[in-house]
């Protein structure tokens, strides 16, 4: 059964995703730039990355044992900073100003200091979430409670990481150097990306494998390695980040390790996925059989 804060969550994500396709359409339509602090693909990215991620979060929450009224709490201050968030950074976009670092006016400097305080709140909220799923069992299999684990453990990386980006750029900024913050604070965007999206692929493996007729300790077995994969991927990506790499231009041996721990990933979702299939097409024929 969906809760009303759930559904509340879940309607919103969509709404801050598509504003994220629409930017995405416009941007794409006017022949603006796709980087730099004035690009409208900052609207573009934070509408489809809160929205997939506050519908991620809330389905996810539903898997933790929470008290309905905390959980009324959490979720709805985490939908809440998701809206400001994107909500600000597309008014910034429109207004062709940079939404971070930006203290040249009154108003500006009250925006970026909302940002920042804005994803202080969702970082307090994801470690509430995170220390709820390490304490609680929940009405849940082992499997997707392990999954649900890793993947909040990953979301508190990814919120570190926006943090120390957000930390740095403020201090070059605040020093009289923002074109500094601009180009140097944006250094673990990769490491942000990998990690932040682990509270959606780990759950959605393990509710794939709900689907499968293995016993649930094969399912662990698999999750353990699932999470084994994605933990390489997010060290290899997170030590390029830190050394100012690009995954795209990273060493042979960062290469094939972060490429064999992705096609890890691939291969069990593969597999997870057609065990789920087989056991359908199975169940279908045996109806039609009877």
């Amino acid at each position: 059964m969906i809760r009303t804060i759930e559904r509340v969550a879940y309607v919103t994500g969509a709404l801050l995703f598509l504003s994220g396709l629409v930017h995405a359409v416009v941007l794409i339509a006017s022949g603006g730039s796709w980087t730099g602090p004035l690009s409208m693909r900052k609207a573009v990215s934070f509408g489809l990355s809160f929205g997939l991620t506050l519908a991620t979060v809330a389905w996810a929450t539903s898997y933790v044992a929470v008290r309905p009224r905390v959980r009324n709490a959490l979720l709805g201050v985490f939908t809440g900073a998701s809206v400001v968030e994107t909500a600000l950074v597309s008014m910034q976009a429109w207004r062709g100003v940079p939404s971070h670092f930006n203290f040249e006016t009154g108003f500006d400097n009250a925006v970026s200091t909302t940002l920042a305080a804005g994803g202080g709140v969702i970082i307090l909220t994801a470690v509430s979430f995170t220390a709820a799923a390490m304490r609680g069992e929940g009405e849940t299999t082992a499997s997707m409670r392990l999954a649900v684990r890793f993947g909040f453990v990953a979301l508190l990386v990814a919120l570190g990481a926006g943090a120390a980006m957000i930390a740095s750029g403020v201090v070059e900024a605040r020093s009289g150097n923002p074109q500094v913050a601009y180009t140097t604070a944006g250094a673990l965007k990769p490491l942000h990306a990998v990690a932040m999206h682990a509270i959606l692929i780990l759950p959605g493996l393990a509710w794939l494998l709900r689907f499968t007729d293995w016993t649930e300790r094969r399912r662990v077995r698999l999750v353990w390695v699932a999470i084994g994969a994605y933990a390489v991927l997010t060290a290899v990506v997170g030590v390029e980040s830190v050394t100012g790499v690009s995954p795209l231009a990273a060493s042979p041996v960062e290469m094939v390790t972060s490429g064999l721990a992705l096609g890890v990933l691939g291969l069990v979702g593969a597999v997870a996925a057609r065990e789920a299939v087989r056991r359908r097409s199975a169940g279908v024929v045996s109806g039609d059989s009877g």
